[in-house]
């Protein structure tokens, strides 16, 4: 297996050699009330490798998912303690449903137990809870586990955690564009006056930030239909260690490179 300890590059690759423990500025303040100056509002990411985590080692696929809910509790305890406003972990997309249905069962399941176990957690770090994604085909159990939570969640000050599940930025987009046009055809709504801040109000994550990074596992190199719109001007960051390798310092490694990055949103640096 490759090394996991890897930091961001300007281009989103990881560099294993470009970070070192003694030089890490995130991993110095973690556990403290760290100075949320140049901290991204909200993160992204893309839990990706947990299959071939599990084949690597000759396990069955599920093994994978079983052990990717650690890094689940890792990164989402780390990231309310450091103090970042939102975290939205893509947990099942749209494009899921072709594989094998015994692990989809799995999942399922595991979605189910994450809800009730992690419950403590989420309480105690104050985290509000939400979903988005198509609730269509999934199970009823698994559906009233995760409501049940978020009516929990709901007073929580903290950091939202949002679970994308059963979604996709397509169709996301599409649905926007349908309830606009409906408005328009009924004449509630001058197809002139739509602007880029009508549709967003229309999309799932209307009143979230537009994710300021995104990160993916297992070394991929491509968005899987994850926040299409949000992602206009996400930062990225990729590393090669798979989900179930992820840990707290991953974070912190990912958040550093963000750190040094300039954002420029489509202008010039500041001369």
């Amino acid at each position: 297996m490759p090394s996991t300890s890897a930091a961001g590059t300007g281009d989103g690759v990881s560099d294993p050699a470009s970070v070192t423990q003694s030089t890490h500025p995130v991993a110095a303040t973690a556990g403290s009330n760290p100075d949320t100056a140049g901290l991204p509002r909200h993160i992204a990411i893309i839990m990706d490798g947990n299959g071939r985590w599990a084949q690597q080692r000759e396990l069955v696929r599920v093994e994978g998912h079983r052990q990717g809910v650690n890094s689940v509790r890792q990164v989402t305890e780390q990231a309310a303690r450091l103090g970042i406003e939102q975290l939205t972990l893509f947990c099942l997309s749209s494009e899921n449903w072709r594989r094998p249905k015994e692990e989809l069962d799995f999942l399922m399941l595991l979605l189910k137990q994450y809800m009730i176990e992690e419950r403590p957690l989420l309480l105690r770090e104050q985290i509000r809870l939400v979903m988005i994604g198509d609730r269509t085909g999934l199970p009823a159990d698994t559906l009233a586990a995760i409501d049940e939570t978020v009516a929990l969640c709901s007073g929580n000050t903290g950091m939202r955690l949002c679970l994308a599940v059963n979604y996709g930025g397509r169709a996301e987009i599409t649905a926007a564009a349908r309830a606009l046009a409906k408005q328009a055809a009924a004449g509630e709504l001058d197809p002139d006056t739509i602007t880029e801040a009508s549709l967003a109000a229309h999309l799932e994550t209307a009143g979230m930030p537009d994710p300021d990074l995104l990160i993916r596992t297992a070394g991929e190199m491509r968005v899987s239909n994850f926040l299409l719109w949000q992602m206009s001007y996400a930062e990225l960051w990729v590393t090669p260690a798979a989900w179930p390798e992820f840990t707290a310092d991953h974070l912190d490694q990912a958040i550093a490179a963000y750190r040094s990055r300039e954002r420029r949103f489509g202008g010039l640096t500041a001369s």
